[in-house]
C-alpha cells in the first residue's frame, strides 16, 4: 500500500506580506514585509518600508571601523522589525553575490556581513555594490504555526513580490500600492474589516 502523502501546505518564501487596518502590533501597522524564509518551523522576514529617520549610515559604518564614502549619508537605514535589532542585513537584486549571499528569489538576495555594508558605503568596497538595495535593522520573526495563524485571523494579505515596492526608498505609498497589486484599496478594506468586526466573520 502506498502511503499516504500529508497534504501540501502552501509556503510564502519570496512573497509580499501586507499589514492588513487591524493589525494590532504597533511594529507591523502599514507594514509591507517581504517574506525571506518561511517553512512549518518558522518564518522570517523584513519589513520594507518602515525607514528609520534618526540613525545614519555613516555612523553605522564608523562604528564598525569602516572609512565611509561621502555618498553613505545618502543611504536610508530600515526596521526590519523587533527580532535583533542590533544586527544589520541588506536585501539586494542579484548583481551582487558573495560567499554567504542567501538568494531568495530570481531577482532578490539577502546578505548580512559587514562586508556588504562596506561595499556599499565605504571608501574600499572589494566589488561594486548592488545596484539596488534596502539597508536594514532587525528582523520578523514567527514561531511553527504563527504566521499561519494570523493569516487566518485577517491580519495580513500576500501577493507576488514588486522590486518597486522594495527599492522605492519607504514612500508614504509603499503599503497601498502592495493593496493595489492585489486590486484593493485601503478604503474598501476599512469597509470590510468594519463589517467582520461587526458580524465576527473572517473574510473570505
Amino acid at each position: 500500500m502506498t502511503p499516504r502523502q500529508p497534504p501540501q501546505q502552501d509556503f510564502l518564501t519570496g512573497q509580499l506580506l501586507i499589514a492588513m487596518p487591524n493589525m494590532g502590533d504597533s511594529h507591523f501597522e502599514r507594514s509591507v514585509v517581504l517574506i525571506c524564509s518561511h517553512d512549518v518551523d518558522h518564518a522570517m522576514g523584513v519589513i520594507v518600508n518602515k525607514r528609520i529617520d534618526d540613525v545614519d549610515f555613516t555612523d553605522l559604518l564608523t562604528q564598525l571601523d569602516i572609512s565611509p564614502s561621502p555618498n553613505a549619508q545618502y543611504t536610508d537605514v530600515f526596521l526590519g522589525g523587533p527580532v535583533q535589532t542590533e544586527r544589520g542585513l541588506v536585501l539586494h537584486t542579484l548583481d551582487y553575490e558573495a560567499d554567504k549571499t542567501v538568494r531568495l528569489s530570481d531577482e532578490l538576495a539577502l546578505t548580512a556581513t559587514r562586508e556588504i555594508l562596506a561595499d556599499i558605503g565605504g571608501t574600499e568596497p572589494e566589488r561594486p555594490a548592488p545596484s539596488q538595495y534596502l539597508l536594514a535593522i532587525g528582523h520578523a520573526g514567527w514561531g511553527p504555526g504563527q504566521l499561519e495563524q494570523e493569516i487566518a485571523m485577517n491580519a495580513w494579505l500576500h501577493c507576488d513580490v514588486d522590486n518597486a515596492l522594495i527599492f522605492n526608498g519607504a514612500h508614504d505609498d509603499t503599503w497601498t500600492g502592495a493593496l493595489a497589486k492585489l486590486g484593493v484599496t485601503s478604503a474598501m478594506l476599512s469597509k470590510e474589516w468594519a463589517s467582520v468586526r461587526d458580524t465576527g466573520q473572517p473574510l473570505n
